[in-house]
């Protein structure tokens, strides 16, 4: 990928630093050009499982890389080890890129992991990235806030980190918000149901969108009643993003991202309201 010029550019990367980049939701023409000249300076690259193959090829040859994903209960490196090998890249006076997918402090880990890099001593750089919610739901043609649907949005995680889904049911339940869910599929049939115990009409529009934003993306919609069944009949899996609100009913009108995978991932069953396509940070 070649950078358009832009005048008076911030330095590259420096010895010794790390830098906390976050890639994007998946397509790669979603990183940032302030990302796309740290990973081309890099020493080493630390990247994370939803990390587009394309943007950690952008690293030179060179380069160290170190796969660091994390799945559902399956982690290659637990997030202390992560940690310690931040810090001793960075000690090793190499140019340290951290890759997340979607935004390093958006349900990434990347206040955990700067804390310990500033404790060290180690001079650290957040570059933003388009968090899941943001550009998963603009490539499902679901927009987050609209004035006829939604005067707010909500992000949360259905993963705690003890495992737990102790989550705030009755402001998450709220009516006239758009609330989205990073990380729970696993669970969605709990969470449909904690929303309606909390006040949610069953009808209301809910949907997940796998994959978002990459060439496998699909979409399945229904309502906080039918969405587990829908997205169980479809066979959809993470990474996945919920997204729940009147403003899924606009979808079937304004969806416009057309993927063209070369195979799709899974077969839709008959009986989905709608899985399209054919799909998170983590």
């Amino acid at each position: 990928m070649s950078l358009p010029e832009i005048p008076n550019p911030r330095p590259g990367p420096a010895a010794g630093h790390v830098y906390l980049v976050g890639a994007g939701p998946g397509d790669p023409e979603l990183l940032t050009l302030r990302g796309a000249r740290l990973i081309a300076g890099a020493d080493a690259v630390v990247y994370d499982n939803l990390v587009s193959p394309a943007i950690v090829d952008m690293a030179p040859p060179s380069a160290e890389r170190h796969y660091v994903g994390k799945k559902a209960s399956d982690h290659t490196l637990p997030q202390e080890e992560i940690n310690l090998l931040l810090v001793r890249l960075a000690q090793a006076g190499k140019r340290v890129v951290r890759l997340k997918g979607g935004d390093p402090f958006i349900f990434g880990r990347g206040g955990e992991e700067m804390e310990v890099l500033v404790e060290a001593g180690i001079t650290v750089e957040v570059v933003p990235g388009v968090t899941a919610a943001a550009g998963i739901a603009a490539y499902a043609g679901i927009p987050l806030t609209h004035r006829d649907h939604a005067r707010s949005v909500v992000f949360t995680t259905g993963f705690l980190k003890d495992g737990a889904l102790d989550l705030d049911w009755p402001m998450l339940a709220r009516r006239g918000q758009t609330l989205v869910i990073y990380m729970g599929i696993s669970r969605l049939s709990e969470i449909c149901e904690q929303l309606v115990a909390h006040g949610l009409p069953a009808e209301t529009p809910a949907g997940v969108v796998e994959r978002g934003t990459t060439q496998a993306q699909r979409v399945a919609v229904g309502t906080l009643a039918t969405l587990a069944d829908v997205v169980a009949e479809s066979g959809i899996r993470p990474p996945a993003l919920t997204i729940v609100g009147d403003v899924v009913s606009l979808y079937p009108r304004l969806e416009w991202f057309s993927p063209q995978p070369a195979e799709a991932p899974h077969a839709p069953h008959v009986g989905c309201t709608a899985v399209h396509g054919g799909e998170e940070a983590q």
